[in-house]
């Protein structure tokens, strides 16, 4: 996945690329910070029973986030958002300045954040499933995996209220993608990318 990445994005070669394992048995979550910094959670490889392939996709994913510097975007939307009620509490007047304050981040939750994060998560789908094809990892394994996220979690959180795409929408999506992906796993199945040696020693369990 790593080589992929790089092969994606050049300048990540000088990222300080890390795994980490957390030994969290009840907690399905993993990450990937800006500079290659990545974590697994027990859990997630226990709890859903995750085969390789269900991983790669799952740190695809993360690293997709970070390759397409979402951590930085969330940080500019969130301040932009912050700087646009001010705004509109400036110039709605002083009599009603103090409403749009409390009810103005709401709104730009709503309307501007959330579903900019969720973009950035269907962005870093797209990413993760194609980094994990060509890596070697079986794209249907998108679907299975959050068919089981799904099954784990259940419905959770209204769409219009997430920052996640629904599951259903996600295996939607990735569903549509799979196709496209399958050539390019075929072809990567047959001789696939070694990862940079210097990630052997970067493995921390």
């Amino acid at each position: 996945l790593v080589a992929q990445a790089i092969r994606y994005r050049p300048d990540s070669a000088n990222w300080d690329w890390q795994v980490s394992v957390i030994d969290d048995p009840e907690t399905l979550n993993a990450y990937c910070l800006p500079g290659g910094r990545m974590a697994i959670y027990t859990g997630l490889i226990d709890k859903l029973k995750a085969t390789d392939d269900e991983i790669a996709q799952v740190m695809g994913h993360e690293i997709g986030h970070a390759l397409a510097n979402h951590g930085a975007e969330k940080m500019s939307n969130a301040m932009l958002a912050q700087g646009a009620v001010v705004v509109a509490a400036a110039a709605s007047g002083s009599k009603n300045s103090n409403a749009v304050m409390q009810v103005g981040p709401a709104l730009a939750q709503l309307g501007w954040l959330l579903p900019n994060s969720r973009g950035a998560e269907t962005e870093a789908d797209r990413i993760g499933i194609e980094i994990a094809a060509r890596a070697g990892y079986e794209p249907a394994a998108a679907i299975s995996l959050w068919k089981k996220m799904l099954s784990a979690n259940g419905k959770g959180t209204p769409q219009f209220l997430s920052t996640h795409p629904a599951p259903d929408t996600r295996i939607k999506d990735l569903s549509a993608l799979v196709p496209h992906m399958q050539p390019i796993y075929a072809s990567a199945s047959k001789a696939p990318v070694a990862a940079p040696t210097s990630m052997a020693g970067n493995v921390n369990e």
